[in-house]
């Protein structure tokens, strides 16, 4: 299963800049170190939601679970990053209460 309405998909521009893609951030340091490894980049990261939307939802759920603000759905798959390299990450992804859209909450290497 796909996770629902995967083609309305959220990803916070500042999801990416400032956590994902920010050696700085406390909890997205490591994260940024990984994916900076693969050639994603700050300046870049349209590159980063592009590959998300490709790779990541275009894939299978691999697990869900209910949270108290919504349904939550883990993809595992991997990204083919811009240095040519493949690196297989976890995307987590969770569709509020109230809403019926998936929004991009992390993603983690695997």
């Amino acid at each position: 299963m796909r996770i629902p309405n995967w083609d309305r998909a959220v990803i916070h521009p500042d999801k990416l800049q400032d956590y994902l893609l920010n050696l700085e951030h406390e909890r997205g340091g490591s994260k940024a170190a990984l994916l900076l490894s693969f050639g994603y980049e700050p300046e870049n990261w349209q590159l980063l939601e592009d590959d998300l939307r490709k790779y990541h939802l275009a894939a299978e759920v691999t697990a869900t679970r209910e949270t108290t603000y919504g349904q939550r759905y883990e993809i595992q798959a991997a990204l083919l990053a811009p240095d040519g390299r493949s690196v297989t990450v976890r995307s987590i992804w969770q569709i509020d209460k109230g809403t019926d859209y998936p929004r991009l909450i992390t993603l983690f290497p695997d």
